[in-house]
């Protein structure tokens, strides 16, 4: 049986901290006001550009509406929507994202955190 202290596996960590840059990614994208350049995000996050790339493709693979926007002002930017639509989701389904945002840490970003209190609400609230 694993201590409870004993440190993750670097492919833990690693996934983590892909999964936190993936978030804010997805966030800066669809707050920005013009496109965000891969040397721009890479430089935020500190890391580099072909990072970013991996991280872009994946969330594409992924279904994320990433565009990538030609021409010197450029850049990648998520597809424009004027307001999300509500979702609506089982407890499974809610359970699956609050397991989730448990492992990349509740409280790694604002949104992660704001997404979690509404999460239990959901389950908690009749």
């Amino acid at each position: 049986m694993p201590k409870e202290n004993a440190p993750r596996s670097l492919d833990s960590v690693l996934t983590l901290r892909r999964v936190a840059r993936q978030q804010r990614i997805i966030e800066w994208l669809g707050s920005a006001a013009a496109p965000l350049t891969s040397p721009e995000l890479a430089q935020r996050l500190g890391v580099s550009v072909r990072t970013v790339e991996r991280d872009l493709a994946r969330l594409r693979e992924s279904g994320v509406p990433v565009d990538a926007v030609p021409g010197v002002h450029g850049g990648s930017r998520l597809a424009s929507v004027a307001w999300p639509r509500p979702v609506r989701l089982t407890a499974p389904e809610i359970a699956a994202l609050i397991a989730s945002l448990a492992a990349l840490g509740p409280s790694e970003t604002d949104s992660a955190a704001s997404a979690m209190s509404a999460l239990i609400e959901a389950l908690t609230t009749e």
